[in-house]
């Protein structure tokens, strides 16, 4: 692990903030005091911030109107160099390369400013071979993804090379930065991958991610492809639209399976047959990554940390998940891409180029 000499610290530095709820216009950036981490916090120098769902949906605030009361950061997620640690903390982490996931959950410090305040067990060691890129992109999706592909009967807790062996995960929105995060985990873990696609181009992304099978929803008959593919039925479903899904998934999960829901794309509504259900105890299981039980986090978070050092994950267009930068400046650029729905990875660019 390469140390970096930490530069001096200037008192203020740049941060994206926002005091009410609504759309992107609300954010805003301003010079405020660089903090000192306390009790067994860190100081994160961001180089890259990671923007998700969560942050946008945040930010807007769910329909809620009028000031915060404090200013909040966006971003959960991001990587950069530790800049100082607080009491408690080892002094050996001043000066490494780190991944920083749930920055900002029920907390005003995200990751999308020059210098955060970060508990310290919510960072985790960036290899050198790792770029920035990649350290921002990890926390929310891997960590989504991991909880989705471990909660079947009978399945591994932990992935890894072989855990997921003799098994077929299907992934539904393989292009979308969840779906990517399943794919490269199951893969990695040795699972046979299935996954759904409402597009040639996102099919190219999701077979460039590692799925062994792709299926355009729009042209194919999903039940009978995946049914061609696994007779028996799938072990696992990673399912980003049970609305729209839910009638496929009772028809191709499989004995034991599970079907891992972990966000409502068109609407929170869904249907399911009860009895067709019972008979092969078929679990439904809904994940939100905040308040995943703690062991499950600390075990996701061991496991793509593990993936990282392995090579096993990668971003950008070749693997899946293409890229898209913008400077601090516009970080409501950002934001409003995502809301719109961008095929790919939004990265806010702290320190450019870097």
């Amino acid at each position: 692990m390469r140390e970096h000499r930490a530069s001096t610290t200037p008192r203020t530095a740049r941060a994206v903030v926002y005091t009410e709820h609504g759309g992107p216009d609300v954010l805003h950036v301003v010079d405020r005091p660089v903090g000192e981490p306390g009790p067994g916090e860190v100081r994160v120098r961001i180089h890259r911030a990671g923007v998700n769902p969560t942050d946008w949906k945040s930010r807007q605030g769910g329909g809620a109107a009028g000031p915060l009361g404090t200013e909040q950061v966006p971003g959960q997620d991001g990587a950069g160099v530790v800049d100082a640690v607080g009491p408690g903390v080892e002094a050996a982490l001043q000066g490494v390369r780190v991944w920083v996931w749930e920055a900002a959950y029920r907390r005003p410090e995200g990751t999308t400013q020059d210098y955060a305040l970060v508990p310290a067990r919510q960072v985790v060691l960036l290899p050198d071979p790792a770029p920035n890129d990649l350290g921002a992109a990890l926390g929310i999706p891997f960590l989504t993804a991991h909880r989705c592909l471990t909660v079947t009967e009978g399945g591994p807790q932990r992935l890894g090379p072989g855990t997921l062996s003799g098994r077929t995960v299907l992934v539904a929105g393989g292009a979308g930065a969840v779906g990517n995060a399943a794919i490269q985990l199951a893969r990695w873990s040795d699972a046979q991958v299935v996954t759904t696609v409402s597009s040639p181009r996102k099919a190219l992304l999701a077979a460039g991610a590692g799925a062994d099978h792709v299926i355009n929803y729009r042209e194919e008959d999903v039940v009978r492809e995946v049914k061609k593919i696994a007779p028996h039925g799938v072990d696992t479903v990673v399912e980003v639209a049970p609305g729209a899904d839910a009638a496929i998934d009772a028809q191709v999960v499989g004995r034991y399976g599970a079907v891992a829901i972990y966000a409502n794309n068109g609407g929170d509504a869904m249907t399911l047959p009860i009895r067709p259900l019972m008979e092969p105890n078929t679990r439904w299981q809904f994940v939100l990554v905040y308040t995943v039980p703690q062991g499950a986090k600390e075990r996701a978070v061991e496991d793509v940390s593990g993936a990282v050092y392995d090579g096993a994950v990668r971003v950008g267009e070749q693997a899946g998940l293409p890229l898209h930068h913008f400077p601090l400046e516009k970080a409501a650029d950002a934001h409003r891409a995502v809301q719109d729905g961008v095929v790919g990875k939004v990265l806010v660019d702290v320190v450019p180029g870097d």
